[in-house]
């Protein structure tokens, strides 16, 4: 039997930074939005403990929650929620995969038609894919119930490495040519 925790909150208008953070946070966890101010999250221990800092942020911004658990669900809702958390996990993988073939190979392809095989070009852009690994990790993380796509971005992660690291092979051997170019022209 699967158990859900429903967080119905309010939190004053002015400063939205406060309602912002909550929002962020609560997204960061993995919960699933029902409608303003209400969402789910699975009962673990884990998500117990993550979700008391966003609580507490709560109490502090002066606002006002009630955190009611979902014990037993007639199947049909059970599943509604559970669609709702497979759906939004599916939606991130796919943000992932739409990240690795927007953004990350066209700029290495940008950076290679520009011919900026510089060392600082390769840090960023491994910065990048390190960003994109960190997201696919959180995203895994909370992948409670399997949600579809998450096979088609661990390729599109695995052929963003292969591009990367070729990319930083040629830095390197471009770097390399460049740096015994001088000592060749001198004798």
């Amino acid at each position: 039997m699967r158990r859900f925790l429903l967080l119905v909150y309010r939190m004053p208008a002015k400063p939205t930074a406060g309602r912002v953070a909550v929002w962020r946070n609560l997204k960061k966890i993995g919960a699933v939005y029902l409608q303003d101010s209400a969402c789910v999250i699975p009962d673990t221990a884990t998500l117990r403990r993550e979700l008391s800092p966003i609580l507490d942020r709560l109490d502090a911004g002066g606002g006002r929650y009630h955190l009611l658990p979902l014990r037993t669900l007639p199947p049909d809702e059970e599943q509604k929620l559970i669609d709702l958390f497979v759906q939004q996990t599916a939606d991130h993988y796919r943000e992932i995969i739409e990240d690795c073939e927007v953004n990350f190979v066209k700029e290495i392809e940008f950076e290679r038609f520009r011919q900026n095989f510089t060392y600082e070009e390769a840090e960023e852009i491994r910065m990048d894919f390190e960003k994109l690994t960190t997201w696919f990790d959180r995203v895994r993380e909370r992948d409670w119930f399997g949600a579809p796509n998450r096979e088609d971005a661990v390729a599109w992660l695995k052929r963003c490495e292969e591009l990367l690291e070729d990319f930083e092979e040629e830095v390197f051997e471009v770097n390399a040519t460049d740096e015994t170019a001088p000592d060749a022209e001198n004798s």
